[in-house]
């Protein structure tokens, strides 16, 4: 929802975070979620785990490939769409916002 208002009103934010976007339904990857992302003017970071199923990793680079903003992918190794596995449910929250801030600071 964040990233289809983004496109309809790039003034809302000054970055996106985007947490385990989900691209598609688990197993329709005919289904995409991507029409609006080519009028996403607002520089976006997602935050995906490799093994979620509502988007690959591969999928996902594609489909930020169409966003016209500065975008970024951060990933957690070995998680799923809940982005937690054993070693990032400690780490998981300064991940994120380190990434986050770290990206922010970024003007491009």
């Amino acid at each position: 929802m964040a990233s289809m208002l983004a496109a309809s009103e790039p003034s809302v934010a000054d970055a996106l975070l985007l947490l385990s976007y989900p691209l598609h339904p688990p197993r329709q990857p005919q289904q995409m979620r991507t029409k609006h992302f080519p009028q996403i003017e607002t520089p976006a970071l997602f935050v995906s785990g490799t093994h979620d199923g509502f988007g690959s990793i591969a999928e996902l680079e594609s489909a930020i490939a169409l966003i016209p903003a500065r975008t970024q992918l951060l990933e957690v190794k070995g998680a799923g769409h809940e982005l937690l596995n054993k070693a990032s449910r400690e780490t998981l929250p300064w991940l994120v916002v380190e990434g986050f801030l770290g990206f922010a600071a970024v003007r491009s």
